[in-house]
């Protein structure tokens, strides 16, 4: 009577235990708690098992008990979440990275547009020593012959006569013949320019020119010195050699960036050599011959498209910072839980042994 007093007395106990650990576990899942007190059951009824098998002589059954199991799971499940919580961490700086990769290195995106005329460019010619003998517009790609190279004819183009210091080198003065160019593109406009020059001071002979986007906006500056200086510093310059006729083909490229617009040409050149049949008493003045057209009809437009998308990388972000948070929270629980049903198990080990005892 007294041995069933106690029991009772300790089973009693044991409810009122874990009624109060109820309490404080009560963000936990409800099945956390099951497995304890099953594990329990399969333990306390072990003691008159135990004294049978003392009894005869033979040892214990091996068995897994299903506390330790639900342990090893609880740590695979653990392993696993931090496993996703690092790919997480890494698609989350990936995405991160790829954005600003985006961002600072737009696409561009190319269209050609189908003019019949182009806006006159600024034809800006170095002669330096040399003298301008003629300068006509031609039209179907059709340059008559030659009559008396090497002296001065009658011109038609529109020129500019400028004076000023460059922009790289401020102390040397520059003087630059700007020609109106051509802008009939669809009757092959073309313009044709004949300079000579005495080759006897130097070696070597060239005139150097630069191409800018409008003529118009030169007679309409208010310093013209200051515009060329200017267009010296954006443009880039090119040059033909005596002897030659170069042929220089345009073409106009806009470029569209984020806060700026920007124009530039490109070209394509054809020499042939002059057959010079004048006086050798007249060669020694070297003649130089150039022909500027545009290409095609097709003015080439760049924009530059910035293809990153915040709204697209602040959802993958979401999507992911809501990943880590569940993870953590998860993990959290499972280790409190675990924790505790630890503490259970060696209450109830302990209880045991003062049984025993």
């Amino acid at each position: 009577m007294t041995r069933r007093a106690r029991s009772y007395r300790e089973f009693v106990d044991e409810e009122e235990e874990e009624e109060e650990e109820g309490e404080e576990g009560d963000s936990l899942p409800a099945g956390f708690f099951d497995d304890a007190a099953e594990d329990r059951e399969s333990e306390e009824p072990g003691e008159g098992d135990s004294r049978a098998d003392d009894s005869t002589g033979s040892g214990p059954p091996v068995r897994f008990s299903k506390t330790c199991l639900r342990n090893f799971f609880t740590v695979v499940l653990i392993f696993i979440y931090l496993l996703l919580t690092g790919v997480a961490v890494f698609l989350a700086y990936q995405t991160i990275s790829d954005f600003l990769e985006k961002l600072n290195h737009p696409v561009m995106s190319v269209t050609y547009k189908e003019v019949d005329s182009f806006s006159p460019p600024g034809i800006a010619l170095y002669p330096g020593k040399a003298r301008l003998l003629s300068c006509r517009h031609h039209y179907h790609d059709y340059i008559p012959p030659l009559v008396e190279p090497g002296k001065p004819q009658e011109g038609d183009c529109v020129m500019e006569d400028v004076t000023y210091f460059g922009p790289f080198a401020k102390q040397t003065k520059k003087r630059a013949v700007v020609v109106r160019g051509q802008q009939d593109v669809r009757n092959k406009e073309v313009i044709f320019m004949q300079f000579s020059h005495n080759e006897t001071e130097e070696d070597f002979s060239a005139i150097t020119y630069m191409l800018f986007a409008k003529f118009s906006d030169l007679i309409d500056s208010a310093n013209k010195s200051e515009f060329m200086r200017d267009c010296e510093r954006n443009y880039s310059t090119w040059t033909f050699s005596g002897g030659f006729r170069t042929w220089v083909k345009m073409s106009l490229v806009r470029t569209s960036g984020k806060n700026n617009e920007a124009v530039e040409f490109r070209q394509e050149t054809a020499v042939v050599k002059f057959n010079d049949k004048r006086p050798e008493s007249e060669k020694t003045n070297q003649l130089f011959f150039a022909v500027f057209e545009w290409r095609d009809p097709y003015m080439q437009e760049i924009r530059l498209i910035v293809t990153a998308n915040p709204w697209n990388s602040v959802a993958i972000l979401c999507g992911v910072f809501m990943a880590l948070f569940k993870a953590a929270n998860f993990a959290k629980l499972t280790i409190q839980w675990t924790i505790k049903m630890r503490k259970r198990h060696l209450r109830n080990k302990t209880r045991e042994l003062n049984q025993i005892q």
